[in-house]
């Protein structure tokens, strides 16, 4: 079980979702060396919902990759949901991942042989939760589409079932990687609006990736990427509805 491994006590515990210190990633050696990530310090509090922007190449998927426990730091300290994920082994971090994360990316996924409600169950009987998938389906609106394989479902409909997996294993924390990159406007706001609803009634963090500077407007707090570190963090007064964006 992930309780086996270090955890954040006290204060920390209680506030911070996400906090790391140094946190670096390097690919490859000597003169092919490629620093992803370059010693970022952050901290995001437990309930919030947090947009990352920058252009490709800035580190956002490799520092999101690495809240995610799907890659080891290279250095410096990094704790998710009071895990320190830096000194877990793969097998450890794949136990981190399936009771605290909820993964949601640009192109879905989805297992093609299974249905849509399939790939849901799947997520949550791993996760103890097997009751929770035919409801999440039906929150994302698919009730009559789940026994539907992914390659019967449109893009939206397939992104929704993605939502609905990451959604059905009840996460501490969601986590985006272009999310509605493929989604039409309309469907895009869909989804967002159902991350945030969710997020709300069950006090989740939720970090999105995204080139789509639009979807900041319905953040609590946005940060800015480039060369691997975060050059920018602002505070949103007044988050907006998703209803309200237009890209």
């Amino acid at each position: 079980m992930v309780d086996m491994v270090p955890r954040m006590v006290g204060n920390d515990a209680e506030r911070l979702a996400i906090r790391t210190r140094g946190l670096t990633k390097t690919y490859g050696e000597g003169a092919a060396e490629v620093r992803a990530v370059r010693g970022v310090d952050l901290e995001i509090e437990a309930g919030s919902f947090v947009v990352m922007l920058g252009p490709s190449g800035s580190g956002k998927t490799t520092l999101l990759n690495l809240i995610a426990g799907i890659e080891p730091p290279s250095a410096g300290e990094i704790r998710v949901d009071g895990v320190d994920l830096a000194g877990l082994d793969e097998e450890q971090r794949t136990r981190f991942r399936r009771n605290s994360v909820g993964l949601i990316f640009q192109f879905f996924n989805l297992i093609p042989t299974l249905t849509g409600s399939e790939n849901v169950e799947l997520i949550a009987e791993l996760t103890g939760g097997g009751e929770r998938a035919s409801e999440m389906v039906g929150r994302v609106g698919l009730a009559e589409r789940g026994d539907h394989f992914p390659a019967q479902l449109s893009g939206g409909e397939q992104q929704r079932i993605a939502v609905a997996r990451a959604l059905a294993g009840a996460p501490h924390l969601l986590l985006g990687d272009e999310p509605t990159g493929a989604l039409d406007l309309d469907t895009g706001r869909k989804v967002l609006a159902l991350l945030r609803e969710v997020a709300v009634e069950r006090d989740q963090t939720v970090v999105l990736v995204t080139h789509n500077a639009v979807i900041a407007r319905m953040a609590d707090r946005v940060l800015g990427m480039r060369d691997g570190r975060i050059v920018s963090d602002e505070l949103n007064p007044e988050p907006v509805d998703a209803d309200q964006l237009e890209w």
